[in-house]
């Protein structure tokens, strides 16, 4: 019997974190391939995700390799995202620049927010306070996840748009989602 995850057969979605409701749209947007650099606020996800074989999961060693993974998947005609916390973020301005946006991959990223709202690691808020200027300067699509209610809208609106425009695009998981 396949392994499924509970997502698949579950009716009442009123007992779903975010983490469900993104894993659902995942596969409503036939998006198969997941990279991720391991982070505390997304271990459940990877958990999940780890646990269900409509998924290819990889954990790479750095971000940029993860990148590099989604952006390979997408010429082999896979659709992918690549997980990752805030500082791994700062890692790939120049991947992004050179690879994703001048050959027009797609590159789906999910960014969990560090160093706002109270976190107290200085690298984290620095880089957090660059993350999306990063994003605008790049011209990458940029929304932020900070309402359960919010994230399969924005999520799957977020992958069509970036696969018909072949765009790179990040989802941003503030805290006020993920902190509750």
């Amino acid at each position: 019997m396949s392994n499924q995850s509970n997502i698949d057969n579950e009716t009442d979605k009123t007992n779903w974190g975010w983490e469900e409701h993104f894993i659902a749209t995942l596969k409503d947007q036939q998006v198969r391939l997941i990279t991720y650099v391991p982070d505390n606020v997304l271990s459940r996800l990877i958990r999940l995700v780890h646990q269900d074989d409509y998924f290819t999961v990889i954990n790479a060693s750095r971000e940029e390799e993860a990148v590099a993974i989604i952006a390979g998947g997408w010429m082999a005609g896979l659709r992918g995202i690549t997980l990752m916390q805030t500082s791994g973020f700062a890692t790939l301005p120049n991947v992004l620049a050179s690879l994703a946006i001048p050959f027009q991959i797609p590159v789906l990223m999910l960014v969990s927010e560090r160093g706002t709202l109270g976190d107290h690691q200085l690298g984290q808020v620095i880089v957090c306070r660059t993350l999306r200027p990063i994003l605008d300067c790049l011209n990458i699509e940029n929304h932020t996840l900070e309402t359960v209610e919010d994230v399969s809208f924005i999520t799957s609106r977020t992958i069509r748009q970036a696969f018909s425009t072949q765009a790179p695009a990040t989802l941003i998981i503030s805290p006020k989602l993920y902190g509750r």
